[in-house]
């Protein structure tokens, strides 16, 4: 699923990474645990979170994260939005709760990080 294709089933903002929504996501993970993205999420993957401080955005750079979306509403501080530029890190925003995210992505063929084989 591509970025762009993301972006629509979710009414997301993108804050960070305009230039690359045809990036191509394999799987999502929908988690405010970092310990617990850092132990199962895999690459290139899409990170669904509502912890909103620079310890996201540290993490998804660890894990080879490719895009963070923010739910609930929050929004990123511009030190977040600084770090994601340097890492290369798509950073979205939805309004949406996260069951409701992933629900949705799910249901549009994304699939989760314990179905996708690296």
């Amino acid at each position: 699923m591509t970025l762009k294709e993301i972006v629509k089933i979710l009414g997301c903002q993108v804050v960070v990474g305009k230039e690359t929504l045809d990036t191509e996501v394999r799987a999502g993970c929908g988690c405010d645990l970092m310990s617990d993205v850092l132990a199962f999420i895999k690459p290139d993957a899409l990170l669904l979170t509502g912890l909103n401080n620079p310890q996201a955005v540290r993490t998804a750079e660890i894990s080879e994260i490719k895009v963070i979306c923010f739910v609930r509403g929050k929004q990123p501080s511009e030190a977040m939005i600084a770090l994601a530029r340097e890492k290369e890190i798509a950073i979205l925003t939805t309004s949406l709760p996260m069951f409701e995210a992933c629900g949705r992505l799910f249901k549009n063929g994304l699939i989760g990080c314990s179905e996708y084989d690296e």
